[in-house]
This record gives C-alpha cells, sequence and structure tokens, in this order.
C-alpha cells in the first residue's frame, strides 16, 4: 500500500522528479484531485467541482459511469490482457458496431482500424491516404484546427508552436480560414457573405499558378482535406448549416478525400453519434477516440470506406501498436456503443443543450463581457471579451479559471469549485463539453456559479 503522503510533499515530487512535458500547468500550483462520480471531481481535501470539460470531452457519459465501468471490470476479471496478433470478441464486435453504424448514417461500407490515442488514429488515417493515393503527402487543413502533437499530426494542426522546436516532420498542411462568423476572416457578416470562405477556397483550383492543380492532368497535388465539424480546441466553433455541404461539392469536383476528425465531438457530444450528421456530408475516413471507452482506457480508430482499406489495399502490419486493440479497451467501447443503445441521447443531448445555452445566453444579456454564445448539443462556447462585447480578453477568461480552481465559491451555504477550459483562436472562450448525464439542477447550479465568478472577477 502507498504510504500517506500530504498534498505539498506530492507536489515536491512533481517538480524534481516529473516531465512538464506531458502535462499542462495552466495554474500554479497544480491542482490534485482525490476521486471523481458523475460530473464532480474532489480534490485532497474532499471539495466539489462540478465539471464541465469532463478530461476534453473524453469522459461523455459521466465518472464512473456504473453500466460502462462493469463491463470494464468483468473484462479485468477474465483477460484483460491478450497481444494483437490474437483476436477477442470484444473488438470484432466493437468494430462491427461501429462500422454497421455509420454505415446506417451515411450509406457507406467500410471497417474499423484500432490504435491507442487519437493522434495515433490520425497517424494511421494518413497512412491510410498516403496509400491509396499514390504517396501523396499534401493535406488541406483549417486555421485554428487541432488534430495532434505527434510529430505528423502537428503539420495538420495550424498551431506553429507546436512544430516551432522541431522541424518538419513530412509537409505542412495548406491552412484554409474555418468559417468562424462571429470573427470572420475576411470581414464579412454571416446573413450577407454569400459563403465567401467557400469561395475563396475554389478559387484556389481556377489556375495551375495557385499551386494546387494541374488542370491538363485533371490532377490535384492535395490528398486530402482534414476537418473538425466543429472545431474544438479551436474554440468550440460550429460553422453556417451549409458550409461543409458546399466545400464537398469541390472536394469531390477535383477528387480530393474529407477526412473528418471527431475526436472530441464524437458518440453524442453534439447530439449526434457522428457530428458531421448535422451537415448532410459523406466523410471518406473518420477518426475517433477519447469517450467510445468514457475515458476508462486509451482507445482510438479509424473508420475508412471499404475501397481504402480492404486488407488487399491495407494489408496486415500496415499499422501496429502494442495495446491497439487491448481487451479492457474495446470491452469498455463495446460497454459505450450498448450504453449508446439503451438511452435515448439524441434526444436528451439536443434538450438539455438547448436549456443550457438558453441559460448561458441569459447571463450573456446581463454581463456585456459575454461576446458571443453558441453551440450544438452538448458542445458549447462562452466567448469572453472586453466591455465592448468584441474585442478577446484572454486575461478575464484566465482570472475565472483561476478563481473557480479555488474550490471557495459559495452556493446556497455550501462551497464548490468549477473545472473549465479555455481554447478559441484568441484563448478567450470556455469550450463547455459537460456530461451528457448531466442534470438540469447541475446545469442551474453551473449558472450561479459562472455569474459568481464574473462578479468575484469584477464584471
Amino acid at each position: 500500500m502507498t504510504k500517506c503522503i500530504d498534498e505539498k510533499e506530492l507536489l515536491a515530487l512533481e517538480a524534481k522528479y516529473c516531465s512538464y512535458g506531458d502535462t499542462v500547468h495552466y495554474i500554479d500550483p497544480p491542482k490534485l484531485f482525490e476521486r471523481c462520480d458523475g460530473s464532480w471531481l474532489y480534490d485532497v481535501q474532499d471539495r466539489p467541482y462540478l465539471d464541465l470539460q469532463m478530461w476534453y470531452s473524453a469522459v461523455n457519459f459521466g465518472y464512473r459511469n456504473s453500466e460502462i465501468a462493469a463491463a470494464h471490470d468483468e473484462q479485468m476479471s477474465r483477460m484483460p490482457q491478450l497481444a494483437c496478433q490474437y483476436l477477442n470478441k470484444e473488438k470484432i464486435l466493437l468494430a462491427t458496431e461501429i462500422a454497421t453504424e455509420t454505415e446506417k448514417r451515411f450509406g457507406m461500407k467500410g471497417r474499423v482500424h484500432f490504435n491507442v490515442g487519437g493522434a495515433q488514429a490520425v497517424e494511421d488515417s494518413m497512412k491510410l491516404i498516403r496509400n491509396f493515393r499514390n504517396g501523396k503527402s499534401l493535406m488541406f487543413a483549417f486555421m485554428g484546427g487541432y488534430h495532434g502533437r505527434t510529430l505528423g499530426c502537428s503539420e495538420i494542426t495550424s498551431s506553429y508552436r507546436y512544430r516551432r522546436r522541431y522541424g518538419h516532420f513530412g509537409s505542412r498542411a495548406s491552412f484554409i480560414p474555418y468559417p468562424y462568423c462571429y470573427r470572420c476572416f475576411y470581414g464579412l457578416k454571416r446573413e450577407s457573405c454569400g459563403y465567401e470562405c467557400v469561395n475563396q477556397f475554389e478559387k484556389l483550383f481556377e489556375t495551375e499558378y495557385y499551386g494546387v492543380l494541374d488542370p491538363k492532368a485533371k490532377e490535384t497535388e492535395f490528398a486530402a482535406f482534414y476537418v473538425e465539424p466543429i472545431q474544438a480546441t479551436g474554440g468550440y466553433i460550429a460553422p453556417p448549416p451549409e458550409y461543409f455541404s458546399k466545400l464537398d461539392k469541390i472536394l469531390k469536383r477535383y477528387n480530393i478525400l474529407l477526412v473528418d476528425d471527431e475526436i472530441q465531438m464524437g458518440f453524442y457530444r453534439t447530439g449526434k453519434l457522428w457530428a458531421m450528421e448535422h451537415f448532410g456530408v459523406k466523410p471518406d475516413v473518420i477518426t475517433f477516440a477519447k469517450s467510445l471507452t468514457n475515458g476508462l482506457n486509451p482507445l482510438s480508430g479509424v473508420w475508412a470506406k471499404e475501397e481504402m482499406i480492404t486488407p488487399e489495399i491495407f494489408p496486415a502490419g500496415s499499422t501496429h501498436s502494442t495495446f491497439s486493440s487491448n481487451p479492457l479497451g474495446t470491452a469498455a467501447g463495446l460497454a459505450t456503443m450498448q450504453y449508446i443503445k439503451r438511452h435515448d441521447l439524441e434526444t436528451s443531448v439536443r434538450e438539455k443543450g438547448e436549456y443550457l445555452l438558453n441559460r448561458i445566453r441569459e447571463l450573456q444579456a446581463r454581463h456585456t463581457v459575454i461576446g458571443d454564445v453558441d453551440g450544438v448539443g452538448l458542445a458549447i462556447r462562452i466567448e469572453m471579451t472586453k466591455a465592448d462585447g468584441f474585442a478577446p480578453d484572454k486575461a478575464l477568461a484566465d482570472k475565472i479559471v483561476d478563481e473557480a480552481m479555488k474550490g471557495d465559491i459559495e452556493v446556497k451555504g455550501k462551497k464548490y469549485g468549477l473545472v473549465l477550459d479555455i481554447g478559441g483562436h484568441y484563448k478567450n472562450a470556455f469550450t463547455l463539453a459537460p456530461a451528457l448525464t448531466i442534470s438540469y439542477e447541475e446545469m442551474d447550479l453551473f449558472i450561479e456559479l459562472f455569474e459568481a465568478l464574473l462578479k468575484r472577477c469584477g464584471v
């Protein structure tokens, strides 16, 4: 048994022996947590923190979800370990569930390929694409897009800071403005822009001198476009309704694959299995991870349409990880898919999302520093600004987080903490990803806590 060590001593050990490279130290000192349940985290003093980011949407179905955990625990007692050159039924059944549910939604047959983390799934998708496109390595991706921090993934993640120290591994993506209508890249208004962002992308194909197309060969230099249907780390930004259908027509015309990164938005974060379902577009490839196992075990995967991933085209050993389809992960993933079938998440997430969004808009009407509020399902954004309602205010967002993590916000005589995550192009947007099981009482409590924080921060 580990001896009892107090918080101060633990933090001293962390400062001395832990790499900071695998941890994000947003607050000083870092927060230590002891236990979790439902929508709640509890620190070492057992103070409750309402979690509105749920491990970056990895725990969509609540901490210690008994239905999913039971399957994981049963697998632990029966066969927790198996080399991936052998088969276990949970892997086969999980792949079958994901493939058949995806076929129902998009009308295309495909196969599922597993790995460990989201970045590894994206890397595997790059191999699939390069293989299918005869070695083409150039990709389009979005400004504000995030697809991981491995060497390959950092090439299609727009932030240069993830590449700066390491140079280029392959070919840096060509980054296209995301339809961030609140802060339009072209300075236009959503209601009158005529989808100028799509028009500008289409112009790239007008002449060979824009460096994209060889019109004589009718061939582009780009293999795929990596997209997030709702931009996640970029600030939970939702595009206008026809954006992806218009973009997809251009991609289809020039034989460019559409890769749908659902790592944060998949598994009903937006009220659909895949967020892309909201936009009426059929992706060629889907990457997924995070809440596939409700955070119980690292497991990720790629779904690809059949012609890209048949054993003849993508043979055994094309990629490999020792833990890629481990029994604990696939058992938890299968339990997650079964949990989804037992619960009407499409209805409950839509209704809860509408309720929470309306409550936040009430806050917005009372506080001019809340510049933009938007959301799809329970993926909701709150963008903090100066009093003018537009100029980004990162300092205010940071101050709110620091105060929220003190665990001393008093509501009705009880003290709480609040777990929030900051994203956005200007690092001033709260990206809310509450548990899909969050209660209406907990959502109301969040509103009280957040407004108390605004008042504490002098706004």
